[in-house]
């Protein structure tokens, strides 16, 4: 851990982003990643497929979506608001058991927390790369709605990613979802792991 939790988020039209197991049967990834890239609407549940532990063709588990969630007013055509895009995928079946998947931050990470963002980039789509040496910057608003925003580097492929802090306890948690990039400020966006813990989740234990 915390690598163990992450996989690769694919559809059968060609997407790929990376998401993370936080319950047996729930997966968290962007929302725009579930946008079907010539109609701008949303794919298939069934077309959506996570391969856990993915690297260079080989998993250590794949499960299929039975259904997904997104974030209230989030748009797949125009794929904003930012603070929307998260996406909860329900797969039909667990994947692991709950010492195998990853807590959301109780609280909003403050600036300064230290951070880890990994993920399965373009520039390397069959390995996963992490920026082990980043930090939380801040909370803003951006497109009318809250966001963390933070200095790890991700290029396309890495969305979805998990922003990974210090749990209270010592263990690893998510701090939120990578979504985009500033590229005006040079500075990442996400998605605050503290906006998802009133979501309902599938598979906890």
């Amino acid at each position: 851990m915390p690598w163990a939790a992450l996989g690769r988020v694919q559809t059968e039209l060609g997407g790929r982003c990376t998401g993370t197991l936080i319950a047996s049967r729930t997966v968290l990834t962007a929302a725009h990643c579930l946008v079907a890239p010539r109609t701008g609407g949303w794919v298939r549940p069934s077309s959506v497929h996570f391969l856990l532990g993915y690297r260079q063709g080989a998993w250590q588990a794949q499960g299929r979506a039975s259904a997904f969630v997104t974030g209230r007013g989030f748009d797949p055509r125009t794929r904003s608001p930012a603070g929307a895009d998260w996406a909860l995928v329900t797969l039909e079946a667990p994947l692991a058991s709950a010492q195998a998947t990853l807590p959301l931050l109780p609280e909003d990470a403050a600036p300064g927390t230290p951070l880890l963002l990994g993920g399965y980039q373009q520039d390397r789509p069959e390995l996963l790369m992490a920026d082990p040496a980043c930090r939380v910057l801040g909370l803003r608003r951006h497109e009318g709605s809250p966001v963390l925003v933070h200095d790890c580097a991700g290029t396309r492929g890495s969305s979805g990613a998990p922003l990974l802090a210090r749990h209270p306890d010592g263990g690893w948690a998510v701090a939120g979802v990578a979504v985009a990039v500033s590229r005006g400020e040079a500075i990442g966006i996400a998605v605050p792991a503290a906006l998802l813990r009133r979501v309902p989740v599938q598979g906890e234990d």
